[in-house]
């Protein structure tokens, strides 16, 4: 069972951040060899199962109440459709995928069809107060342009993904010398949907060096989530960030 441990807004400390872009090495091989791998490679979960939403209570308590909400590669809506049940929020979705707008639709999820690496030129400066890319960053051909593009529109910008330095993903690299096939990476290399995965320190030296600030930051490890804390590039599956423009 996924438990939450979502606390209040805090700044992310410098003292982590440094940590985290540090070019020191934050693990090495007898590290690995010490954590257990026997449930590697990982079973694919249900689609719906709760450690899939495990990003949604706390992008909850981003929106404020009646708040202006666009989610960016919505899938079929189910969290726009939360969003507008629970905070009354303005939702608009944006998605690619055919079938995942049909069910938007038929949810009544206001969405429209459209490529994100085409941008987001609609939308004024400023005009969302949340911004939401989850788990679609790794999918894109041009992360960097589309970040920019939710900072720009968003007062606030949501991302998560999965971490590929978490430590069954280099378990599998190091000791089974195969690509990962986890909970977060479920995926075989020939039908991967990912194309520019990261870690969560390649993503604050990202953040770092486009003068990006962030706000909050919470990761998914061993079935909880929590605020990141040291030694999460190697201990969290997931990540998720709040940011804004510096």
């Amino acid at each position: 069972m996924l438990r939450h441990t979502h606390r209040s807004a805090t700044a992310f400390p410098d003292e982590l951040q440094k940590s985290l872009t540090a070019s020191a090495p934050d693990a090495n091989l007898q590290t690995l060899a010490s954590l257990d791998d026997g449930d590697m490679p990982m079973p694919v979960e249900a689609p719906g199962d709760i450690s899939h939403r495990w990003q949604d209570p706390i992008i909850e308590t981003l929106v404020p109440e009646g708040g202006c909400v666009l989610d960016l590669g919505c899938g079929d809506g189910k969290l726009l459709s939360r969003l507008m049940r629970t905070k009354h929020a303005c939702a608009q979705g944006v998605e690619f995928d055919q079938e995942s707008v049909l069910r938007c639709i038929e949810s009544g999820v206001p969405v429209f069809h459209g490529d994100l690496d085409d941008g987001l030129r609609g939308f004024p400066n400023a005009s969302v107060d949340v911004v939401i890319l989850e788990e679609t960053l790794q999918t894109l051909r041009r992360p960097v342009p589309v970040l920019d593009e939710m900072l720009r529109v968003g007062r606030r910008s949501v991302v998560s993904f999965p971490n590929f330095a978490h430590w069954k993903v280099r378990q599998a690299f190091g000791q089974g010398g195969r690509m990962p096939v986890t909970a977060a990476l479920p995926h075989m290399w020939h039908n991967t949907p990912n194309i520019h995965l990261c870690s969560i320190r390649d993503f604050v030296d990202w953040a770092a060096s486009a003068d990006v600030r962030i706000l909050e930051a919470y990761v998914l490890a061993d079935g909880l989530s929590r605020v990141l804390r040291e030694g999460d590039n190697l201990m969290a599956a997931e990540a998720l960030f709040v940011l804004d423009r510096i």
